[in-house]
């Protein structure tokens, strides 16, 4: 009776062992075959920033603003952070001007969009080459020209640098009809007034997922 009573023990401990070492196995290849998701990076509007730097005075003293608003069309997730720019096309409407200073604002939409031809948009679009270099190819007083940008990749954010020469929009009335507006605002200490042909555009943008 003894003798039967351990061989049951011993093959109910068998059966258990059994079962733990298939759970086992079962578990370790369920988590093998798990792929972790891959990160995707997606611009949208509420994430990007776009400042503008001009300058006046013939020591080139800075005036900095920005615009408070972009509208954003094929906008792609993608699992390179520069890539969710390619195709990318924007517009932004002169009227969201701000640099702190309503009659600047002002001035600026009269004296300087206001004279350009079809400008209550600025537009364009993001083209990413093969060498991962950045231009858009932008839109303003009627003339649609590249302009380069530098750029750098910090986690998700990814920050924009571009000096846009306004004599390759055709620009230069509007940068004469400014000056004319901001006269004395313009002039320096050696008491010349003047409005650089120059804009510094910078943007900073953060990438959803």
């Amino acid at each position: 009776m003894k003798k039967i009573i351990l061989l049951a023990a011993i093959a109910l401990a068998t059966i258990s062992c059994k079962k733990e070492i298939k759970k086992e196995t079962t578990d370790v290849t369920k988590e093998a075959i798990e792929v972790p998701a891959k990160e995707t990076y997606l611009v949208t509007s509420e994430g990007t920033d776009i400042y503008w730097t001009a300058y006046k005075t013939t020591a080139k003293t800075p005036v900095k603003g920005q615009f408070t608003k972009i509208n954003l069309k094929n906008a792609k997730a993608t699992e390179n952070p520069i890539d969710a720019f390619n195709g990318l096309e924007f517009s932004i409407p002169v009227s969201s001007i701000f640099s702190k200073n309503e009659d600047r604002d002002s001035k600026l939409q009269k004296f300087f969009f206001g004279v350009m031809d079809n400008t209550e948009l600025l537009s364009g679009t993001f083209k990413i080459n093969a060498d991962k270099k950045c231009v858009i190819n932008f839109t303003m007083n009627n003339t649609t020209f590249d302009l380069p940008l530098t750029y750098k990749i910090e986690g998700r954010t990814v920050i924009f640098n571009g000096l846009m020469q306004l004599k390759d929009w055709n620009a230069l009335d509007a940068v004469a009809s400014i000056n004319k507006a901001c006269f004395d605002l313009h002039k320096g200490e050696d008491g010349v007034s003047k409005t650089w042909e120059e804009v510094a555009i910078d943007a900073t943008v953060y990438l959803k997922k």
